[in-house]
Parts: structure tokens; C-alpha cells; sequence
């Protein structure tokens, strides 16, 4: 009983070392993970636990180890932010892999990146053809920023000098089959109204649709279970069986 109490007191310390630690260090461990931030985490979370669970190991030395790579941690932010060049040579700085529409291959083989890679990156993006391609530049957080050709820029209100009304975000109407009566009253509606739209795209039953969303300028989005696609597209750089 005397070490599940013991476990019991390391892991509420080392919780709330943990929870002030992630504090001081700020959002930027989250918001821009790069692969030594990424490391740091792992590292400080591995002292952690070996501070809650080892007990042939005295805690106070690993709450000692977790605060001194904290504060290095603390260090190397001042430091970036204080000198360009650190911050160059500890978290690198962004590359342009695609330049006028081109993939730059020796700048990607000097950062062990592969075409397949991009690909990927670009469909995070939303882009699916190179074409509309015309500048892409990996950051040096591993995100990708894409500037897509003059033709392909999308055509804005603004552009046409056109009003438009605002559109609001969308709320959740059916999620996973089941009806969702609070947003429904939040959106002035009721059942009735809701399986009337439902009808329109075929759907006799709220469990038929996976999801079912309203914006406040009154578009509808409906998903169903079975979306009759007869043949998926398979976009893998290598035939294989998996």
C-alpha cells in the first residue's frame, strides 16, 4: 500500500510539474512542432513517468533532470528569438521544393524528401494537379505553403466587387446516424423540416446519413452511409497488396 501511495504522490507532482513547465514554455511546442521539439516532448514526458513509476529511483533527481531540460528548452526559445541565425541553424528555415511550376529534385534529395512526400503534403492542401502549381515551399516546421498559379487563384466577391451574405459556420444536424435535437433547436428547426430535406436526397431514415450539417445561410451539406461510388481511385506511387 505504501508504494501505490508513494506512485500516487510522484504522479500528481509530476503532473502539475509538467502542466507549469508546458505553460512557461508556451503554445509554440504544439503549434509548431518541428523534430527537435518533438523530441524535447517525448524526452521531458520519458523523465516524467520515470519520476512517477521508478521508485528504486530517488524522485527529487528526476524532477531535478526535468526541470534542467525544461529550462534548456526555455533557453533555446529566448536564444531564436533573440539571433536570426540560431534560430536558422536550430530549426532550419523554410525551402522551396517547386519553383515556376517545377520540382526542385537535388533540393529534395539534399533534404532526404521524397516526390511522394510532397504529393502528399500538396493534397493536405487541397491540391490535387501540379499544374495549378506555381510556388510550394516546405516550412521549416514540415507544413507545406502553396501558391497556386495566377489562373488558378480562386475568383472572390471582393474581386468582382460583389456583397455577399455571411455564411456562419456550420452546425451539426445528424452525426453518425443519430439526430441531434439541441442544434436543431438551435437552429430553429425541427424534426420535420429536417427528414423533408433528408427526402430530397433519398435518405428515408436519419440512420442513413453520416452526417448532416446546416450553416446560417441555410446550406445543407448531407453525407450518407452509402455514397454509390463503384470505383475508388487508388493514387499510391507503387502497386503492392496493401
Amino acid at each position: 500500500m505504501n508504494e501505490e501511495l508513494v506512485v500516487i504522490v510522484r504522479a500528481i507532482i509530476s503532473f502539475f510539474t509538467l502542466l507549469i513547465l508546458a505553460r512557461l514554455l508556451g503554445k509554440e511546442q504544439i503549434s509548431q512542432l518541428s523534430f527537435f521539439d518533438y523530441v524535447l516532448g517525448i524526452t521531458i514526458g520519458s523523465i516524467a513517468s520515470e519520476a512517477t513509476v521508478d521508485l528504486s529511483s530517488r524522485a527529487w533527481t528526476s524532477w531535478i533532470g526535468l526541470i534542467v531540460w525544461a529550462a534548456l528548452a526555455y533557453l533555446m526559445q529566448v536564444i531564436t528569438l533573440k539571433w536570426r541565425y540560431a534560430a536558422k541553424m536550430i530549426e532550419g528555415e523554410p525551402t522551396i521544393v517547386i519553383m515556376n511550376g517545377k520540382i526542385m529534385d537535388k533540393v529534395l534529395r539534399k533534404m532526404k524528401f521524397r516526390v511522394a512526400d510532397v504529393l502528399e503534403l500538396l493534397r493536405n492542401q487541397g491540391v490535387f494537379d501540379l499544374n495549378e502549381v506555381d510556388y510550394a515551399i516546405l516550412e521549416s516546421n514540415g507544413s507545406l505553403s502553396v501558391l497556386k498559379k495566377s489562373e488558378n487563384l480562386p475568383l472572390t466577391p471582393k474581386d468582382m466587387k460583389l456583397e455577399v451574405k455571411q455564411t456562419g459556420i456550420s452546425t451539426e444536424l445528424i452525426y453518425d446516424g443519430i439526430i441531434i435535437e439541441e442544434n436543431l433547436r438551435q437552429m430553429n428547426k425541427d424534426r420535420k423540416w429536417l427528414m423533408n430535406q433528408l427526402k430530397k436526397y433519398g435518405i428515408k431514415d436519419a440512420s442513413e446519413a453520416l452526417l448532416v450539417t446546416l450553416n446560417d445561410a441555410g446550406s445543407l451539406y448531407v453525407d450518407k452511409y452509402d455514397d454509390n461510388i463503384k470505383k475508388v481511385k487508388d493514387i499510391g506511387d507503387y502497386k503492392g497488396p496493401f
